[in-house]
């Protein structure tokens, strides 16, 4: 049965989406216009890619920093191009108590600039290179409209920002990063991403290049995912960071950056829920598995608690409702909740010795034995759960994963509904910029596997440069 706090998913998407993340109390509305409150449940799931990231990044040789928070516009402004795409978002700080500061700061949007400053004073030798920092931060945007978890003025996020010897070598670690980024979100989010190069208008503001993850949400609107960037020298030369290289004279290093935020939460609620509530991939949820006593009884109670032991010992974050309310109401609970497992265990489930394990994704059911290995068994099924919900996900992108010829289609695809679009592109500006006319569409990547659609620019006709993926974004 529907959940009736939550609005259906294909009457209003976007109400669903506010009433799904409020009702799995993930996030709630503060009184600072813009700026969310993450609930326990939203912070958790944080906790948990930050948690994942955290341990890929450590492997990879990175370190965690923490640079201020402010940026005096001085500062800011040694980067034009860096400035000019920041500029409309940044929040600025005048005063220092009752004070008039000299120098206005910024609340870091983003923090080139900082690490830049940074880098300038710690480093002089090829020795002191690679410099692979990232930090885990709080920025601000000043954002028109806002969304809960998607587009708010405050929010979560980490950025990398690495300097290399030589320009191979960021590139190198650019893609690479691009890389981590994919196998998280295929591989812990159970959501399927095109991965590609942003074009020259859609990339980061002071990139020599930008790559991207994109992601299609149930409704067919693209998610920036995460991105990382190749900088060169653009931000070296101007804040004259220098080293001595290897022939004892002094280089500009090459630089890079790349980042992911809490939008990433928001991309599982739009990707998996369902109009009864949240739906987690197991990976990344904080809790696995809700045991649900379906009566008071002393023997369920004390086999709950066993089962919770096992479960726990292989590292199975398993909770269990023993509270007084009807089986019925707790079953509700834990999906609007969006545990991925429900173990119900009743009179019947201890004269037969097994209990039954629910699948929040397709409510299909598993009966185990206590005989058996109960936490082999759940893991079982969690895997098969990720790879369903996966391939479940996968099938949608492929159904909304249009391929257009010629204006005309593109503008049938976009009045039936949304998706990404296929379509070869010249390279021009004023193409990109006509395509952005209908609907707002926008180049969501170039593809790294391209394919040759047909010889002509899906806008003005002329010779295909290469294949774009198009669409409208969040």
């Amino acid at each position: 049965m529907k959940n009736k706090m939550i609005t259906a998913r294909d009457v209003d998407f976007a109400k669903w989406f506010t009433d799904v993340v409020r009702v799995a109390r993930l996030v709630d509305y503060s009184s600072i216009k813009g700026c969310d409150v993450l609930e326990p449940n939203g912070y958790a799931i944080w906790e948990n890619i930050q948690h994942v990231l955290d341990e890929k990044f450590k492997e990879l040789g990175h370190q965690n920093v923490y640079l201020p928070l402010f940026i005096p516009e001085s500062l800011l402004n040694k980067e034009k191009e860096h400035v000019a795409g920041f500029a409309p978002e940044v929040a600025w700080v005048t005063h220092g108590g009752e004070n008039k500061l000299e120098e206005r700061m910024c609340v870091r949007p983003t923090s080139e600039t900082l690490f830049c400053n940074y880098y300038a004073n710690s480093i002089t030798s090829y020795r002191d290179l690679p410099k692979l920092y990232n930090q885990w931060c709080n920025v601000v945007r000043w954002e028109k409209e806002t969304r809960p978890l998607m587009r708010s003025r405050e929010f979560l996020w980490q950025e990398g920002h690495t300097l290399h010897e030589t320009s191979a070598e960021a590139e190198k670690e650019a893609l690479q990063m691009l890389n981590v980024y994919r196998e998280f979100y295929e591989n812990y989010l159970a959501i399927p991403v095109v991965v590609g190069k942003k074009t020259e208008k859609e990339k980061f503001s002071g990139a020599e290049y930008t790559y991207t993850v994109e992601a299609l949400m149930y409704n067919g609107v693209s998610l920036q995912s995460a991105t990382s960037h190749y900088f060169g020298q653009k931000f070296t030369i101007p804040f004259n960071i220098t080293f001595s290289n290897r022939e004892n004279k002094l280089e500009h290093p090459y630089q890079t950056s790349w980042g992911l935020s809490q939008r990433s939460i928001g991309g599982i609620v739009m990707v998996h829920s369902d109009d009864n509530g949240l739906v987690l991939p197991p990976r990344i949820a904080p809790v696995k598995v809700a045991i649900i006593p379906i009566v008071q009884d002393e023997a369920i109670t004390k086999k709950a608690q066993e089962i919770k032991g096992i479960l726990e010992l292989a590292k199975i974050k398993t909770i269990i409702d023993d509270t007084d309310k009807s089986a019925g109401f707790k079953f509700a609970e834990q999906e609007t909740k969006g545990i991925p497992i429900r173990i119900e265990i009743g009179l019947k489930e201890m004269a037969q010795k097994e209990m039954v394990a629910v699948r929040r994704d397709d409510r299909s059911k598993t009966s185990i034995s206590f005989a058996t290995d109960i936490a082999a068994e759940i893991t079982k099924i969690m895997d098969n759960m990720h790879n369903d919900m996966y391939q479940k996900a996968r099938l949608r992108n492929e159904q909304k994963t249009y391929t257009c010829t010629d204006l005309n289609q593109v503008k049938a695809v976009m009045k039936n509904g949304s998706g990404f679009i296929k379509a070869m592109w010249c390279g021009s500006l004023e193409c990109e910029l006509k395509m952005k006319e209908i609907n707002g569409i926008k180049a969501r990547c170039i593809p790294f596997n391209q394919e040759r659609l047909a010889n002509q620019c899906v806008c003005c006709g002329q010779e295909a440069k290469e294949m774009v993926i198009w669409g409208i974004q969040y």
